[in-house]
């Protein structure tokens, strides 16, 4: 029944709003992120990517409008199908279920920069400014900078709007984000921690060593981040984890009901 009222409701949201698909194929033309995908699934992302649209709220600093910046349909559309892939893999209604808390998207015109208080292993606190690319809270808007958005959508391991989402996925269980999602009744919690853990080891092993890691070291400052850190690689570089961590890919691609190795073909 549920399901049948899903549909239904979808049915009913594109007879009032026909979805743009000449507007979609220009967004996937833009975003190679977007155009690697093969076309059902691909089409899928864009009919969520349009109701994403107009539930949730996409927000332009001001500023950018005053210097005459500003999206197109497709724009938008490039945006929200970025975040929605994260849960493309999910039945409707746990994809619904997954974006409650996620209310507004707020672009920024630059990077911006927060006062970081944090105690080290001797019990001394630590106070900082930190630049920040992108954030966000349980219940707060996701916060990103322009040049940032504008540098993601590439097949490089940065995303910034993937990286901010996974952490809305991961506060779905907790106020915080600390790298351990609401896991779906097939998976083992404990082979969630054991590799997640070996990943973070293995991360912090290599910085004491001074060694260069295989995946962006920022993953190594937070188990937060180190989950959304590793999210952005699985989307959008996902040999470059299979080659790292090729236990953390096969987990991911069991927590997304996903395969995106497979959208890239064999690596070069």
């Amino acid at each position: 029944m549920l399901a049948f009222l899903n549909r239904w409701r979808m049915a009913r949201f594109e007879a009032r709003h026909p979805f743009p698909e000449a507007d979609w194929q220009v967004a996937r033309g833009r975003v190679p992120l977007l155009g690697v995908l093969p076309d059902d699934p691909a089409g899928r992302l864009g009919r969520r990517a349009w109701y994403f649209l107009h539930h949730k709220r996409i927000s332009l600093h001001p500023a950018l409008r005053e210097e005459g910046i500003e999206f197109d349909t497709a724009g938008y559309l490039a945006l929200a199908g970025q975040a929605c892939l994260l849960t493309l893999g999910w039945r409707d209604r746990d994809h619904l279920d997954a974006f409650a808390n996620v209310h507004e998207i707020l672009v920024l015109p630059e990077a911006f920069h927060r006062r970081v208080e944090e105690m080290d292993e001797f019990g001394v606190m630590h106070e900082y400014d930190d630049q920040r690319a992108g954030e966000t809270s349980h219940q707060g808007p996701v916060v990103v900078a322009y040049p940032d958005l504008m540098a993601s959508g590439g097949l490089d391991g940065f995303n910034v709007l993937i990286h901010e989402l996974s952490h809305k996925l991961d506060m779905g269980n907790s106020l915080d984000a600390d790298g351990y999602p609401p896991l779906p009744g097939d998976m083992d919690p404990r082979q969630w921690y054991r590799v997640f853990m070996a990943v973070w080891e293995d991360l912090q092993a290599r910085l004491e060593r001074g060694d260069i890691t295989p995946i962006d070291d920022y993953a190594a400052t937070h188990p937060g981040e180190c989950f959304a850190v590793n999210c952005e690689y699985f989307f959008t570089s996902p040999h470059t984890l299979v080659a790292a961590y090729p236990e953390l890919y096969t987990l991911l691609t069991q927590y997304f009901r996903q395969e995106p190795a497979g959208w890239f073909g064999p690596r070069a």
